[in-house]
């Protein structure tokens, strides 16, 4: 792995204190390649966490632009970025945030027919679109090419967040479930309000998101446990945290 500079070793100081990651895992955070699909209210705090934590190379897919509407929640944008691509938008600010990170932007949705073109060169995807069409192509993509996914989704008041890896085996020996597993279809038309229709709190895309960076982090440097067969669930008006685990229906070999 190339090694870290000086100015790298003074950003991420605090990093490298820590026993679990030091030089070395932030060296394996310096050479990870990560997509993030969606540079919305989920990919915004995504995007700005794994840039500042040092991922070498950060991916961007989204084929919309910057909009007032926005601002409530996409934290990467600002008021003078309003017009532009989101994917040039947030490109120019990781820049400003870390100049240390190479990006690559995809201005097109994520979809079946774009997905192996767009994983493509990357190890770990991390998903923050805001469409169960964009959820499920992410994951069967994923899972097609032996990567982990990291998917999230928000509502009003409300958000979640699970890790897949289908393509192993958890501890037991059982392979780890899908995203069918746990949603087995998507919800019928018009029956879950986009946030455009019914509303969200700006701030609960930033628990969220964090979140999902933090996942992401994990599986880079192979610290700690992740969501891998489980799914956090945030209610925030409550401020309650709960975790819910699901299995591989079936149990048939990945």
């Amino acid at each position: 792995m190339e090694p870290l500079n000086s100015d790298e070793i003074a950003r991420y100081q605090r990093h490298i204190l820590l026993p679990e990651i030091g030089g070395a895992g932030q060296q394996k955070l310096k050479a990870a390649r990560i997509l993030v699909i969606g540079a919305g209210g989920l990919g915004a705090p995504v995007l700005q966490y794994l840039a500042a934590a040092g991922i070498g190379t950060l991916g961007i897919a989204d084929d919309d632009r910057v909009s007032l509407s926005n601002l409530q929640r996409q934290v990467i944008h600002d008021t003078g970025t309003i017009g532009q691509l989101k994917t040039r938008s947030a490109a120019d600010a990781i820049a400003r945030l870390n100049p240390h990170i190479r990006t690559i932007r995809f201005e097109e949705r994520f979809a079946a027919d774009t997905a192996a073109r767009q994983l493509s060169g990357f190890d770990l995807v991390v998903d923050g679109s805001d469409n169960f069409d964009t959820r499920y192509a992410a994951a069967d993509a994923a899972e097609a090419a032996k990567k982990p996914l990291v998917s999230g989704a928000v509502g009003r008041f409300d958000g979640s967040l699970t890790v897949l890896k289908p393509y192993e085996a958890g501890s037991s020996g059982q392979p780890n479930p899908t995203y069918r597993d746990l949603f087995p279809a998507p919800p019928p038309e018009g029956l879950v309000p986009s946030c455009a229709e019914a509303g969200i709190v700006g701030a609960l895309t930033g628990v969220i998101g964090t979140l999902m960076a933090m996942e992401a982090i994990k599986l880079v440097t192979g610290i700690g446990e992740p969501l891998v067969g489980r799914l956090l669930l945030y209610d925030a008006l409550s401020a309650r945290f709960d975790t819910i685990r699901y299995k591989r229906r079936g149990g048939t070999a990945p």
